[in-house]
């Protein structure tokens, strides 16, 4: 049996172009392996139509302009931070679901943004050239340096918001050029029972029937957008075997990542977080049975929790299956002896590998600090991440903008501030379960002995220091914290909110450790990956996609279903096969304007689906585009194989799981009598 699995596995090696494997920058998308394989020609004109027409959300999603006068698409599950703020208990719009009934009632999202790719510039010749001849720290110092430079350069000069890429672990450097609109308004969202039907259960297996959509609208200047890029629909969707594709922002994936750092992953960062956030949805699921209200605050993020569990879950079972593992080795071995067969690229390579083992081994010895401290781990607090936010800001904004740490430059401020001063609701109670359960695990983690854990908790429990922390904070207040904002640093100091005087507190040692992790484990690795990448290049060249980075994306497959235990999974679901999973209890319960839902809409009208297109998080809201340039659904989760995306590609049973356009557009007709919707994304443009 072993012999099979290894004889499959150097086979995977020789032939992953058969597969739809491949998350693919627009610069080098494989056309002629799409048109030699599927025999549709993918041209410029389509690429460029998907470039202007598919956008990022702030919110980690992906989304599409899908009428002329800024309409977008996306999921529910994305737009839920903005159905949050915007409900309350006496208007839930997460239970009740929202329709505008015309542009004057859409409602703002205080907090979301919305980035349109407009074009990229490849940098990495200016990078290459600032950091020539440094050692790991000089070129760490340098690359940072270079990038904010080159980012504030092209801000002043494009009138575009700019963005610097890592493509390849560091083998190619772009600039991403962006029209960035803050006006976004909710426009229509389902109920969460229909958006979300099936719940945790359900969550990344198929069959599927979850109305996961809501449609939001960009305004600017107080008018609606004028978006000549969008896309048409194409309401009878695909067929069986036909070609699919799907354009977003895959967030991240470790498919470069040495066998090394994968066993970290394995053996160090996920069972350690597993632990941790296993006990806080525990802490979650309690806290909603006290009341209607605790049930309503707690809804979206213990969603969030739960999805979170489960994706980290799979990702370890992935990083457990030996036959996957040994790929990844043949993989790397293969990739070290062509390095090692020739003098040029094992002389530029050197002890690469090492180093990035060496540099995991040494982050051992501070990771649990820096995780608590400056990740901040230690306060999961919406009022300590905005007091820490005042802090670094007011001490970073003077500094010359190549100087600042990470996040802080010009072209940051502006989101910043925004996620910082914006007025929506925040929950006293959930704040005080939420930081003392992560105080509670600092505490835990780092020993009572810590210098850390004497400093925050001193002789009291992470519940009295949260509650008096969250009670006696002013930072509640939009206005408060827009006077911290705009104040200095001496004025910070003199600040008796005790939320503050923490943030500033620990602030210089989370700075150490910052740079301790930055010069340590990122200066080390960046430029040994940088090492790997130049070698892989000579190799392979560019017939390789680079690892996902939240950045514009097109993949390719078809719309087929896979085997499951020797059992055939269908292609697609349909309204009818709803009814019998129907039990009147969450997570199995229809919301009231479903009730006559067989009366309204045919039993046959098509409601989820699957193909063979490669995601991975991050493309939740990114549109299915056929070969015409027509959406023909909406993607809004994976199969639990999917999962191992993040490592690699299984196109037996790998697959996208999407909303049918059928059922979008009839619901809005029939159900929610969103005629006005339809006919504006339905007209012929």
């Amino acid at each position: 049996m072993k012999k099979i699995a290894m004889t499959l596995i150097f086979l995977c090696l020789s032939a992953t172009t058969l597969a739809d494997e491949g998350m693919w920058t627009l610069d080098n998308f494989p056309a002629a392996a799409v048109q030699e394989k599927y025999g549709v020609n993918i041209t410029d004109e389509w690429l460029d139509t998907v470039q202007r027409s598919v956008a990022r959300l702030d919110s980690g999603c992906s989304a599409s302009f899908v009428s002329p006068e800024g309409m977008v698409l996306t999921n529910h599950h994305c737009a839920m931070r903005c159905i949050s703020q915007n409900s309350s208990a006496d208007n839930d719009l997460e239970a009740n679901g929202f329709l505008a009934a015309n542009r004057d009632e859409e409602i703002a999202c205080p907090t979301d943004r919305l980035s349109l790719l407009i074009d990229t510039v490849d940098i990495t010749e200016k990078v290459a050239a600032a950091t020539d001849g440094m050692d790991e720290l000089e070129a760490a110092a340098a690359r940072r340096k270079t990038l904010a430079r080159l980012v504030e350069e092209c801000e002043a000069t494009s009138e575009l918001k700019c963005e610097d890429v890592t493509l390849y672990r560091g083998g190619q450097y772009w600039l991403y050029r962006y029209e960035r609109y803050e006006d976004v308004r909710l426009v229509f969202a389902p109920e969460t029972d229909i958006a979300a039907f099936g719940g945790d259960p359900d969550n990344f297996n198929f069959p599927r029937w979850c109305l996961d959509m809501a449609i939001l609208r960009v305004y600017e200047d107080g008018k609606p957008l004028a978006t000549p890029y969008h896309l048409d629909w194409r309401q009878e969707g695909l067929s069986p075997g036909d070609a699919m594709f799907v354009a977003g922002r895959p967030g991240s994936t470790q498919r470069l990542l040495t066998v090394d750092d994968l066993k970290f992953l394995r053996d160090v960062s996920f069972p350690a977080w597993l632990r941790r956030v296993a006990e806080l949805r525990g802490r979650y699921i309690q806290y909603a049975t006290f009341s209607d209200e605790a049930f309503r605050i707690t809804r979206a993020p213990l969603q969030s929790i739960e999805n979170g569990i489960k994706v980290v879950s799979r990702r370890l079972d992935a990083l457990h299956d030996d036959d996957m593992l040994a790929h990844k080795l043949a993989v790397e071995a293969d990739l070290k002896k062509r390095i090692a067969s020739d003098p040029t690229l094992a002389a530029m390579v050197g002890s690469a590998w090492d180093d990035i083992a060496n540099a995991n081994e040494d982050y051992l010895a501070f990771r649990e600090d820096y995780l608590f401290i400056e990740a901040g781990a230690a306060f999961s607090s919406d009022l300590f991440g905005m007091a820490k936010r005042i802090v670094r800001v007011v001490t970073e904004r003077d500094k010359a903008n190549e100087d600042r740490l990470r996040g802080y430059t010009d072209a940051e401020m502006p989101r910043l501030r925004q996620l910082t001063l914006a007025d929506r609701p925040i929950y006293p109670e959930l704040e005080i379960l939420k930081l003392s359960w992560s105080l509670d695990k600092m505490r835990e983690y780092l020993g009572p002995d810590s210098l850390f854990v004497h400093q925050i908790l001193g002789k009291d429990t992470p519940e009295t220091v949260a509650r008096r922390l969250i009670e006696g904070t002013e930072l509640f207040d939009p206005a408060t914290r827009e006077a911290l904002w705009n104040a200095d640093r001496k004025k910070l100091e003199a600040s008796d909110d005790p939320m503050m005087r923490l943030a500033m507190a620990i602030d210089a040692d989370a700075r150490i450790l910052r740079q301790r992790y930055e010069d340590d484990l990122e200066s080390v690795t960046d430029k040994a990956y940088e090492k790997i990448a130049a070698a892989r290049f000579k190799i392979y060249g560019t017939d390789e996609y680079p690892d996902a980075t939240f950045t514009l994306r097109v993949t390719y497959g078809t719309h087929t279903g896979w085997q499951e235990k020797g059992a055939d999974v269908r292609p697609a679901t349909t309204l009818g096969e709803i009814y019998p999973r129907v039990t009147g209890s969450e997570p199995f319960r229809l919301p009231a304007s479903w009730s006559d839902a067989s009366d309204s809409l045919p039993d046959e009208t098509k409601f989820n689906f699957v193909g063979t297109t490669d995601i991975i998080g991050g493309n939740s809201g990114s549109p299915v585009i056929d070969k015409d340039g027509q959406l023909v659904g909406l993607v809004f989760d994976g199969n639990i194989h999917s999962i191992g995306g993040a490592y690699w590609f299984n196109n037996a049973l790998n697959r996208t799981v999407a909303v049918h356009p059928d059922i979008m557009l009839r619901a809005l007709g029939a159900i929610y009598g969103a005629d006005h919707i339809v006919d504006e994304l339905t007209m012929v443009h």
